[in-house]
């Protein structure tokens, strides 16, 4: 099931072969895989400099390095910005500049209505058909000697648009710190001032929104009718017809 207390708990992976062209990554055979829905731990690719820009799968959900491979007790899919240099958790990796970009279509967050209900909305934007979320990877040694890697995505304080649908749970009005396309080099090889230049909250006027239906909240529903707007009694169905850029509040 969903929980609302986490920002950004669900996103989607359906990157056609010639978006990602631009990006430049030399990555493995088979490592971009279509989802609708991807959960915390799953396996998710992401982009990070070695060499080059290299194309790798990891775990979402940050180990630290000195957990020894041991997932940590607390939820660790999120950094926030505002101390991702002193968290425990995180501040090894940016210290180090594991700097890495988990790569989406589009996410869900969920809106908490008057009456009380959570609805799911699907957000993507409108100039980019793969983005990327600026996030921090970390690698950690297992006790049989295997290593395990992993990521967690940055968050920001919410724009406008965010903020409005992301408002209920523990930690409202925030949301995923998205790249600009111009903005990748910089996060993922810059220093660690100009690498702070990139997190900043992506434009409203630039993202589209709207409510889809509950099968979303449950991680085995893995299809593409998940982001299909759903209708006034909230069943998910689509409807025909140009989508709006911006879809009104329930």
């Amino acid at each position: 099931m969903c929980d609302s207390r986490v920002m950004c708990g669900r996103y989607i992976i359906r990157v056609q072969e010639n978006a990602m062209k631009d990006w430049h990554v030399h990555a493995p055979t088979g490592w971009m895989k279509t989802s609708y829905n991807v959960a915390p731990t799953h396996e998710v690719p992401v982009v990070r400099m070695s060499h080059e820009r290299e194309g790798a799968v990891m775990r979402w959900g940050l180990i630290p390095f000195f957990a020894r491979g041991e997932p940590p007790k607390y939820a660790t899919i999120n950094a926030r910005v505002e101390t991702v240099e002193t968290a425990p958790s995180y501040k090894g990796a940016w210290s180090r500049s594991q700097r890495c970009i988990q790569v989406t279509s589009g996410f869900y967050e969920w809106h908490v209505r008057a009456d009380g209900r959570k609805v799911p909305y699907y957000i993507h934007l409108a100039d980019q058909d793969a983005f990327g979320f600026a996030s921090l990877w970390d690698r950690s040694r297992r006790p049989d000697g295997t290593w395990v890697e992993s990521c967690a995505l940055i968050t920001l304080p919410a724009n406008p648009l965010m903020h409005d649908i992301h408002n209920g749970g523990n930690n409202p009005h925030r949301m995923p710190a998205i790249l600009r396309k111009e903005d990748h080099e910089v996060w993922l090889s810059g220093s660690v001032d100009e690498a702070k230049s990139a997190l900043r909250q992506y434009p409203s006027d630039l993202m589209v929104a709207w409510p889809v239906g509950p099968r979303v909240n449950k991680p085995e529903n893995d299809d593409e009718k998940l982001l299909e707007p759903a209708t006034e009694g909230g069943d998910g169905a689509g409807s025909e017809g140009q989508l709006p850029r911006q879809q009104p509040l329930l």
